[in-house]
């Protein structure tokens, strides 16, 4: 079993291209209509597939706001900081690579239609808890990246 994202965009062409330059992912194929408008596509983020829709002009107005919110899609890379430096330098916005106490080092970055990337590196396994939490494991999840 897997999971790929289904992800909406007004302008899915512009999409495709500012992804594979700020991100590095592969276009796989796009499903264009009698005019050339991308209705559907594939991009590839190493095993992964993401699949986009090309919801057209006014897509997120017509749904209550001016772009996705609320979710986050994690990519998990191999070195977070060339990452980084790839994104930053193809011009995309993004706070430098931090390590964080769940055993990742992590930056994040908002696509031009609002769609939030997170890019892990794993660095260990073990999980600094706050104050009072404490771990209920039901088993090991295979984690990516590790």
């Amino acid at each position: 079993m897997s999971v790929s994202p289904y992800l909406y965009y007004e302008d899915a062409a512009a999409a495709l291209d500012w992804l594979a330059r700020a991100f590095g992912f592969e276009e796989l194929v796009r499903y264009v209509d009698a005019d050339g408008v991308v209705q559907e596509a594939e991009m590839a983020a190493g095993e992964t597939t993401i699949m986009l829709n090309g919801a057209g002009p006014g897509y997120w107005r017509q749904h209550g706001g001016a772009g996705p919110a609320g979710s986050a899609l994690v990519v998990y890379v191999d070195d977070v900081d060339a990452h980084h430096a790839r994104a930053t330098g193809a011009g995309v916005e993004a706070p430098a690579p931090a390590d964080q106490p769940y055993g990742a080092r992590v930056y994040g970055a908002t696509d031009p239609e609002g769609h939030q990337w997170y890019f892990w590196q794993r660095l260990r396994d073990e999980v600094e808890l706050p104050e009072g939490w404490r771990e209920v494991r039901i088993r090991t999840p295979r984690r990516p990246g590790a």
